[in-house]
């Protein structure tokens, strides 16, 4: 999130775990309701994960969508009232699914959004399910026997591509796709294969990724944080790098977006 503070005091934003079985494939499940007098922007920098969710916007129907690896800012107007229910795959956790229903690989689908149906065909009444209950409880239920009854394939290759991506996001000595390949004793272009197959973006992109993610929560926590010292920890060449890639993901630039997430309004 770009502002994560200003979210929670617009909506009422919750993570819930996912049953046992799950956790191998899923992160969380995320779940928004809302009651807005204006309209709220609501900006996100995507994770290297799928996205499942369930939504319904006022008055409207209740409907599904397979979200992709999205590569840039995610920006949506939430007006009114609305409800999404979302389920964050690990990374290389959406293939084991994928694949059990005849699809390709992940990187398919990057960019991308499909309706629910269009990927699993057998999706019945699942939005109103998984919507309607009042009972947050009832919500999470839902979800579980949703993803239960898809029924995940057993998938080795996705498996490690979710490991990988782990030991990406928690070793933040990795900065360079090389160093992640001689430590598993294969070439580039086999990690290169395997994310493409199993999450849908690079390793280099992921590696990428993780460390704006790790810009961001420094950034909202630390109003003055050394930008030179943190591109040098995060395996940048020089702290302009890392500027050029926080600004292209973000759409401010660092020391703006320490501005906005104090409170102030952008200058």
């Amino acid at each position: 999130m770009v502002d994560a503070g200003e979210l929670f005091s617009r909506v009422r934003f919750r993570r819930r775990a996912c049953a046992g079985p799950l956790r191998p494939y899923v992160e969380h499940y995320w779940l928004i309701d809302w009651e807005l007098e204006e309209p709220y922007l609501s900006q996100v920098v995507p994770h290297p994960s799928v996205n499942l969710v369930f939504h319904r916007y006022g008055d409207g129907p209740p409907g599904a969508e397979v979200a992709g690896v999205g590569l840039g800012l995610f920006s949506i107007t939430l007006e009114g009232t609305g409800r999404v229910c979302g389920v964050q795959f690990r990374p290389g956790g959406f293939r084991p699914f994928l694949t059990r229903h005849g699809r390709g690989t992940v990187a398919e689908l990057t960019g991308r959004r499909e309706p629910v149906a269009a990927v699993f065909p057998d999706v019945g009444d699942a939005p109103h399910r998984v919507l309607a209950p009042a009972a947050e409880d009832a919500r999470v239920e839902e979800l579980d026997a949703f993803l239960l009854g898809l029924g995940p394939d057993e998938d080795p290759a996705a498996a490690r591509a979710t490991e990988l991506a782990h030991r990406v996001r928690t070793d933040r000595g990795i900065t360079r796709v090389e160093q992640l390949a001689r430590g598993e004793g294969v070439s580039v272009r086999s990690l290169q294969r395997l994310f493409a197959a199993c999450v849908g973006v690079s390793p280099k992109w992921v590696i990428l990724r993780y460390r704006i993610h790790e810009a961001l929560e420094q950034a909202a926590g630390t109003p003055d944080i050394d930008w030179a010292r943190l591109a040098g920890e995060l395996g940048y060449s020089d702290q302009a790098h890392l500027v050029r890639d926080f600004t292209a993901t973000v759409g401010l630039p660092p020391t703006e977006y320490v501005r906005v997430a104090a409170g102030a309004a952008p200058g």
